[in-house]
């Protein structure tokens, strides 16, 4: 292949197929809240046992999370793309029967089934945003890494935006709750099929990245790579991520981000059908507000934190501070939800509170790749993902509990508390300061430290 055929930006187009894959993704996790009254309708589902359906994809997704980014360290992502994506949309499919699978084969309880299918569902869909990252880290120069870790989260706000028009369009052509995770499981592989055809673990071994782009990415790699952070350095022990309390805390941080992101995701369409009388033929647009400005607060915040680093030249105040500061309106504004009683006010507290959760989205991403040795992006990335999706669990599981005892606006003031800690957590980040490794894996100039 000649130069003149080669594209001087072509990792630009790696980012924007990742970002679609991730949208795929992240609407095939949320279309199932848009069928909630025909699944509980069908198998006779109460408020509780419905949080629980919602919920069990967490326990799945932990795992895939975990996991995803070890195996992205050592195989690579391009064949853990392969593997998660396949998984994913088949298990997308497989929803349709779930409820009938347990009915027929596990007790007669269609909750099981629903329980076995999203398990398995979420270990497929886990892997993503950790093999995003390793994605990022390997194709990114330094200088764009804020503005490209927000461009790749971007699925996070657009996919939850999407999913309203999505999953209400498909169930209203297809009249078809089944249908529609058929056509969503389908659309997946599609994709990922034209993804891998021009996708490459790493810009050396792809041959459309021009001499001139891939001058930029190792230039920019040999600037930021020392000592521990050098790609040829020592491997650290995965469980050296417990030494670091940047990488503890930070976790943490995006803990809050996370509780936030599916409370609002599985709760939505329920909590207007139910306080406020939406029908299915409202929510496609009433589902889409809340997520609008985080769309854009999304990639706002990676160019906010790239240039506050530019600026002061201090990636405390640039990635901690600033995540601090987000997380603290987040709280107020989730406080004044609760006491909200108006839709009108409820949906614009609602947006404005989940734009500023998803202003630092990208900090927190951007902290591991910071602080992490190069090696071992993915593996941290996977981790911090774990921990941070306990969320994916205790959000639609407790909101369940709460909501069933105390009401609707119970489940804001547990909003607040949790972005209430998230907060008091990033004050303390110290990005760029990692878990150490042993001395006997030291190179010789951090040795002599």
């Amino acid at each position: 292949m000649t130069t003149e055929s080669q594209d001087s930006r072509f990792r630009y187009r790696i980012f924007t197929m990742v970002v679609l894959l991730a949208l795929i993704n992240y609407i095939d996790r949320g279309a199932m809240s848009y069928a909630a009254a025909h699944i509980t309708g069908e198998y006779g589902l109460d408020r509780g046992a419905w949080g629980s359906v919602l919920g069990y994809f967490g326990y799945g997704y932990m795992v895939g999370a975990l996991f995803g980014g070890m195996l992205a360290d050592r195989y690579g992502p391009r064949k853990v793309w392969i593997v998660a994506g396949v998984a994913w949309s088949v298990f997308e499919i497989a929803t349709a029967w779930a409820g009938d699978f347990g009915l027929a084969f596990l007790g007669g309880s269609a909750l099981a089934g629903f329980a076995t299918i999203r398990i398995l569902f979420g270990a497929a869909e886990g892997p993503a945003y950790s093999i995003i990252n390793k994605t990022i880290a390997n194709w990114a120069t330094t200088r764009e890494r804020g503005f490209v870790v927000g461009f790749g989260l971007l699925s996070t706000p657009l996919g939850a935006l999407l999913t309203a028009p999505v999953a209400v369009g498909l169930l209203t052509l297809t009249d078809s709750w089944r249908a529609m995770f058929f056509i969503l499981g389908g659309t997946g592989l599609v994709v990922l099929v034209f993804f891998m055809r021009i996708f490459t673990d790493r810009p050396e071994a792809n041959p459309r990245v021009s001499p001139q782009e891939l001058a930029e990415i190792q230039s920019s790699r040999a600037q930021s790579a020392t000592g521990a952070q050098a790609a040829d350095a020592p491997v650290l022990p995965w469980w050296s991520f417990f030494r670091s309390k940047t990488l503890l805390l930070n976790t943490l941080g995006y803990f809050a981000f996370m509780y936030v992101n599916f409370l609002l995701l599985t709760w939505t369409p329920k909590y207007l059908q139910d306080n406020f009388g939406y029908s299915l033929s409202s929510l496609w647009y009433m589902g889409m507000i809340p997520w609008t400005g985080a769309c854009v607060t999304v990639l706002l915040g990676g160019r906010i934190s790239d240039l506050l680093f530019k600026r002061t030249g201090s990636l405390k105040i640039a990635r901690s501070w600033f995540a601090a500061a987000c997380l603290l309106a987040t709280t107020l504004c989730f406080l004044l939800v609760s006491q909200a009683q108006s839709v009108f006010a409820v949906i614009a507290l609602m947006t404005l509170a989940n734009a500023l959760n998803a202003l630092p989205n990208s900090v927190y991403w951007a902290v591991v790749i910071d602080t992490a040795p190069s090696n071992r992006v993915g593996t941290f990335s996977g981790l911090m993902h774990f921990f941070a999706n306990i969320a994916s669990i205790l959000a639609p599981t407790l909101t369940g509990y709460l909501t069933a005892r105390h009401g609707y606006s119970v489940m804001f003031i547990a909003a607040s508390v949790a972005t209430a800690v998230g907060m008091v957590a990033m004050l303390q980040v110290r990005p760029g300061v990692g878990p150490r490794m042993p001395a006997s894996q030291a190179l010789p100039s951090e040795a002599a430290k």
